[in-house]
């Protein structure tokens, strides 16, 4: 019988610590595979008193004897990927043994980054607080059927299909009255940008270039383990998450699929991840949002800046309802909370259970969640004040702690299966 593939995601905004959790898991694994997202993500690792922080590669990278594969959903910008494997410091040799990359992986363009930039400027105070990478505009591309492939620089008239949409690009983006002469990408100016990119698809050429649908299938029927990786979180998902404050892929387990090419009856486990209380990067609503001293705690005490852009994160108390949203959405089957080691030092806990909406009391999320006509409705639970919670033993932890993840145990009817107490690898406590 085929072996199934194992699906890992986040259920809030992003940011739950997914890759943590994907480098603890990896080695009941032997393929980890991203299905989704790009350089927008940021998934960080640390062990060793080393911390890693990666963008497009999956997060099974440091791990000996596994395949990591950038599947077909993911977009692809080769000097940011160039950029990455050279910060991790592995041998040439090793990446190459460890790392594949899908054929028909979209590329983002260093026009892409420009029209992403003239989008948000076209937007003035309606932006949705694009990372700028290039993401939105390279899945447009691909929707349109107008994108280049991963697999498209292996052909001769590679160049001239660039120049081709690089020139749309730039008439657009001055259409919306965009400055491209101006333009900075990374800092750089477009020339110096578009000439490192190009080195960075020379140096793709010389990595595994796959046909990654068959490669995860066939690995399949040899038994093999795959874990399926999500970057961003279900709350960010095209269609089901806080629109138009989302991302441009579909987050959600069923992009497993799409992102890697298998069936849905080749899905198995489904790792549902979140935080012990709840953040936000960039626009959209967030109904346990904090403005005063607790959320200032949580964003010190949580190390709260985002991974890619360095952004402060809004932060909150944890959102069950929105959370019960995104366990029915991804037929979440195994629970994993992280970071509950920032909530010590609180006396009380908040936690929300339901919403009041145009003054009617509900526990799912509403088509619009516009602040004013949603507000969180609260049930305090005792804290663990200042007690230890870094253990790798569950009935170690503080009572109040294990009391917190029952409640939400028996709020959301899924076990929780992990604990992570810190942000090293053998901070983590496995039920």
């Amino acid at each position: 019988m085929k072996k199934k593939a194992d699906v890992l995601l986040g259920l809030q905004w992003g940011d739950e610590g997914k890759g943590k959790i994907v480098d603890f898991l990896a080695p009941e694994y032997k393929i980890v595979a991203r299905f989704q997202g790009g350089p927008n993500a940021g998934h960080t690792l640390e062990f060793d008193n080393k911390k890693f922080v990666l963008h497009t590669i999956p997060s099974g990278i440091f791990h000996p004897g596994s395949v990591n594969l950038v599947g077909n959903g993911v977009v692809v910008d080769p000097l940011i990927l160039r950029k990455e494997l050279q910060a991790i410091a592995l041998p040439d040799d090793v990446i190459r043994e460890r790392l594949l990359i899908s054929r028909k992986a979209h590329l983002i363009l260093p026009s892409h980054k420009v029209m992403d930039a003239a989008l948000e400027h076209s937007k003035g105070k309606a932006k949705i607080g694009s990372t700028l990478k290039g993401i939105g505009p390279a899945y447009t591309d691909k929707v349109a059927r107008s994108g280049l492939r991963v697999g498209n620089i292996e052909q001769d008239n590679f160049g001239d299909l660039y120049q081709k949409l690089k020139n749309t690009h730039f008439k657009m983006a001055r259409n919306l009255g965009y400055a491209i002469e101006e333009a900075l990408l990374d800092g750089l100016d477009f020339d110096t940008y578009e000439k490192k990119w190009f080195e960075g698809v020379d140096y793709i050429k010389n990595l595994k270039l796959v046909d990654s649908e068959v490669f995860v299938n066939q690995s399949l029927e040899n038994q093999q383990t795959v874990l399926a990786e999500g970057a961003q979180g279900s709350l960010l998902d095209i269609d089901f998450g806080s629109y138009p404050f989302v991302t441009s892929s579909n987050t959600i387990a069923a992009g497993a699929c799409i992102g890697l090419g298998i069936a849905p009856s080749a899905t198995g486990r489904v790792f549902g991840i979140f935080k012990a209380y709840c953040t936000r990067v960039g626009s959209g609503p967030f109904p346990t949002e904090l403005f005063d001293e607790d959320g200032e705690k949580l964003r010190n005490q949580g190390n709260e800046f985002g991974s890619t852009t360095g952004r402060p994160r809004r932060c909150g108390w944890l959102d069950l309802p929105a959370l019960k949203y995104s366990v029915m959405l991804n037929g979440v089957t195994h629970l994993i909370m992280t970071k509950s080691d920032v909530l010590s030092g609180f006396d009380q806990i908040k936690v929300c259970t339901s919403y009041n909406h145009n003054g009617e009391n509900i526990d799912y999320i509403p088509f619009e969640m516009a602040p004013e006509d949603i507000k969180p409705v609260y049930t305090t639970l005792k804290g663990w004040g200042d007690e230890p919670v870094r253990t790798d033993k569950f009935n170690a932890l503080p009572g109040a702690l294990r009391d917190y993840v029952t409640y939400i145990e028996d709020y959301l009817k899924v076990p929780v299966h992990i604990i992570s107490t810190g942000p090293d690898r053998s901070q983590t406590i496995m039920r």
